[in-house]
């Protein structure tokens, strides 16, 4: 090989320097050709006849003969299967990385907004300017799958190293990018995105939006005829290039006649939205020219996100809607329904079930009111009557009365019989499940006796409630099982008891307009699967807005999306939500005196006063009994009544009690007295590792003080093992504290089980981290239990000044020490002590010594993060810890 290099180059020297420059031209010439047929002649292949998004040769007037075709698309590597696959083969976690200008910016606000609406996971970051990336990846996994920028600039003009970063990143794992472009008076009116075949002319007037039918984007979007009039605001963006890499979404015309110069005089429609198809540098991107406050941006943001993520952040197509009456027989003369008005809302049910089938308004009823209008309006209501079948019905209270002020459940019964003897007398079914209590009573917070009322007069399996977890924002309502009983989210639609007329109603009727079309209750059908909306007696009677409104709006869903609307009745309904959302099944019950709407329907009876204030959270065998007793014996700190089942413990928030309800827990503490010094306290040890229990707690007493007692891991875990064996459990007593230490992964069950509680607990910092992640750092004291044994006066002084207490006991002078128990006991007149029972204070073997290298080695990495999340809390290290940490070195 060497050797013809060798006589190559003697050859070329060889040759006249014409010769050369023949052969060199001849070369360059081949080139150009070759280079011509692949650009203009392979590439043309592979792209469509249509042109790029210059509005001049990409669209006409007519939305139906947009000449604008879906190009090849880059494939999204990441993205396995379709809608509902299983998206454990995809290479990101399902989460949005959203970059916002600030933590109040009004536009990254309604991102997460729909983020959340969709219940989809994401992150939000300071947009960095020369700052840090945040981490994209762990190990070889994307943390994010798609990456949305609140100010495009932001992401265009990274510096050199992170928008490297980012794109590599992008183009990796198939992560797509959503930008929004506000224009503002400091913006070129036409410019050039830097890096990118793409022009941009800003603050424009824009109007008649048209949707490009042939979008690869549009999936909930359904593209038509152009929505006629003035797009909000003077300040839209418009996009124009020839790279075929960017189709328009939507298009817009100016508001002037004056097209922009650089598009051309065919420029009829320009795009205000546009998606980039990947061709130009591997990455998929959809750019918005404004913000979301336009409706249809809305919508497109949405197909954009299920778009971008290969339909694993992706609403499905179809959705259940249910129009409760509330107060049907209810209400003053003059607000009721007429003959004409019956007619009309049997005639608009008729109508409306040729768009979404089986269509039913859903009647709840409070029969004492029947017959109380004008003789019109009774004949009203004799006319409903004689329509019963067509209709769904359901129970409210017999006079109307909010059930939380009955703290009997016999006198909710009466009144519950009274309604059903009347359905019975008019043929109103009485099996359909579903109730609905006035004005949410009872409901939640929740009022046990009405849910027993229920099930026993009614048998009711279903109901609803808007105030779960709280009224507002609506986004967060969900829904739980209580006691048998499903309670689902309810909507409000824009319509009370007191809108009446169109012409009446509250800013003007185009308020009303704007609801609809394309406002608040558009989104609410376009971002729930299940709606169940909220209207009253007196929107169907006058002006009739109730069939207005819901008209209006299935016509505006069936112009502008492809939903699927249907509808069930409420079991069933309630039986598809709870498939839909499994995880909401649990409740997590809050503090009803942190919400005023809570705090008016939650029984006068009760009182949050009860509630304790200070949580001793274990770990078990860490010295908890011990610290139970020594709180106790403080003349200001009451602990709680004890458990049949579980003695001094409630285990309220960690296990199947927690079901049972807040007004179950309260029943654990005693009623306040009149004195402010009241500090009740309750001790349950399994709190600490729990999964749940750091999160239920924090939502029921979120100011709540936290006490958590460490010892050495190793020695809390031999405790457990021992403790076991003491109580005759079988696996205990049958291997060793080595065996059940190290045995494997295909070890009994049982062992398995009994490992787990030996060791689990004493991953310190995991557990702390848990409880951090819900309470404040200064809410959470942290415990040294080897001083709680040696100075239990000591430690007691440092918990009395973490309660903030104004009666400091002196323990030193009630605390003494039992020689024959070995530990610190309650002194009493006398001389004498009273001591824990006789199953504290065990001695048993030391600890093997194999088992200590073991425990040593398997809790070094715990006890190093354990002592760095002390340092970060500002708390000492405990002295078992700081002797732990000498021999990691």
């Amino acid at each position: 090989m060497l050797g013809c290099v060798t006589r190559l180059r003697r050859l070329v020297r060889l040759l006249p320097l014409q010769t050369s420059l023949l052969l060199l031209f001849l070369f360059c010439t081949v080139s150009v050709f070759i280079s011509a047929y692949f650009l203009y002649g392979v590439k043309r292949e592979l792209e469509p006849t249509g042109g790029g998004v210059s509005g001049a040769e990409g669209a006409s007037a007519d939305s139906d003969d947009l000449r604008v075709t879906p190009s090849r698309l880059l494939p999204l590597r990441s993205i396995s299967g379709g809608p509902g696959a299983d998206p454990g083969g995809a290479r990101t976690d399902p989460v949005v990385l959203v970059f916002v200008e600030s933590q109040y910016s009004q536009l990254g606000q309604e991102i997460v907004a729909i983020l959340e609406s969709g219940r989809f996971r994401y992150r939000t970051e300071i947009s960095p300017g020369k700052g840090d990336m945040p981490t994209l990846t762990d190990k070889e996994r994307g943390r994010f799958t798609l990456v949305i920028y609140e100010n495009i600039l932001k992401y265009v003009n990274l510096d050199a190293w992170n928008r490297e970063l980012l794109d590599k990143y992008c183009v990796e794992y198939g992560v797509g990018i959503i930008g929004f472009f506000k224009a503002n008076e400091n913006s070129l009116l036409s410019a050039q995105l830097k890096g990118f075949p793409l022009f941009l002319h800003s603050n424009l007037g824009l109007k008649d939006c048209t949707v490009n039918p042939k979008s690869p984007l549009l999936f909930i979007t359904r593209s038509g005829q152009p929505l006629p009039g003035r797009l909000p605001g003077d300040d839209w963006t418009v996009f124009q290039s020839n790279h075929s890499t960017y189709e328009p979404v939507l298009l817009a015309k100016t508001q002037s006649a004056d097209s922009i110069a650089s598009m051309g005089q065919n420029a009829a429609l320009l795009p205000s939205v546009v998606q980039d198809l990947g061709l130009h540098d591997g990455i998929q991107r959809v750019l918005f020219g404004n913000n979301l406050v336009f409706w249809l941006h809305k919508l497109v943001f949405v197909d954009a996100v299920a778009f971008l993520t290969g339909k694993r952040l992706s609403l499905s197509l179809e959705r259940y809607i249910l129009v409760d009456i509330d107060d049907i027989f209810v209400g003053k003369e003059g607000t009721r329904m007429k003959v004409p008005d019956v007619k009309a809302l049997l005639e608009t049910q008729r109508e409306l079930r040729t768009h979404v089938p089986n269509f039913t308004f859903n009647l709840g009823f409070s029969g004492k009111f029947f017959h109380a209008g004008s003789d019109e309006e009774d004949l009203g209501d004799d006319l409903l009557l004689s329509y019963v079948k067509e209709f769904w019905w359901f129970p409210h209270m017999w006079s109307h009365m909010q059930p939380h002020l009955f703290h009997n459940q016999s006198v909710l019964a009466e009144q519950m019989l009274l309604n059903k003897k009347f359905a019975m007398e008019h043929g109103i079914p009485t099996n359909m499940g579903y109730a609905v209590a006035p004005h949410h009573s009872g409901v939640y917070p929740v009022h046990m006796q009405l849910y027993d009322a229920w099930k026993k007069v009614w048998g009711i399996k279903v109901t609803s409630t808007e105030e779960y977890p709280h009224l507002k924002p609506a986004r967060f309502r969900r829904g739980f099982i209580h006691s048998g009983i499903s309670v689902l989210p309810r909507q409000t639609c824009g319509l009370f008891t007191h809108t009446i007329f169109y012409k009446d109603y509250p800013g003007s009727p185009n308020e009303l307009d704007k609801l609809i079309n394309g406002g608040e209750l558009f989104l609410t059908v376009l971002l729930n699967p299940i709606s169940i909306f909220m209207t009253h007696l007196s929107n169907y009677g006058n002006d009739r807005l109730g069939l207005y409104t819901f008209k209006s709006l299935v016509m505006f869903v069936q112009t502008w999306t492809n939903l699927k609307m249907q509808t069930l009745p409420p079991v069933q309904l309630a039986q598809k939500y709870f498939s839909l959302f499994p995880s909401e099944r649990d409740p997590l019950w809050q503090d009803p005196c942190e919400d005023k709407r809570h705090k008016d329907i939650w029984s006068k009876e009760k009182t949050c006063d009860r509630f304790p204030k200070l949580l001793v959270i274990g770990p078990q065998k860490t010295g908890t009994t011990a610290l139970y007793l020594f709180l106790g014996m403080h003349p200001d700190l009451t602990s709680n009544y004890p458990s049949k089942e579980t003695f001094e413990e409630i285990q309220f928030f960690n296990g199947h009690n927690y079901h049972r309800g807040i007004d179950w827990y309260m029943e654990y503490f005693p009623l306040p007295s009149n004195t402010s010094s009241d500090y009740y306290f309750e001790k349950s040890a399994n709190y600490f590792d729990s999964e749940v229990a750091a999160q239920r707690a924090a939502a029921l007493l979120p100011k709540a003080k936290i006490i958590t007692i460490l010892i050495n891991p190793a020695d809390r875990a031999y405790s457990w093992y021992q403790h076991q064996r003491a109580h005759d459990d079988p696996v205990a007593l049958k291997y060793s504290f080595h065996d059940v230490i190290t045995a494997g992964h295909n070890a009994p069950v049982k062992l398995r089980v009994l490992q787990n509680r030996c060791l689990v607990p004493g991953w310190y910092a995991i557990h702390l981290e848990r409880w951090l992640n819900y309470y404040h750092s200064s809410q959470l004291l942290v415990l040294d239990g080897q001083m709680l044994k040696t100075e239990p006066a000591s430690i007691m002084d440092k918990i009395q000044k973490f309660l903030s207490l104004t009666n400091i006991i002196n323990y030193h002078k009630i605390l003494a020490f039992d020689p024959k128990k070995g530990f610190w006991c309650q002194l009493l007149e006398g001389g004498k002590t009273k001591c824990l029972g006789k199953s504290k204070g065990r001695r048993y073997p030391d600890m093997d010594n194999e088992s200590q290298v073991f425990l040593r080695e398997y809790y070094r990495d715990h006890n190093i993060e354990l002592s760095k999340l002390l340092y970060r809390m500002g708390q000492p290290l405990p002295s078992w810890l700081r002797e732990e940490l000498v021999h990691t070195r």
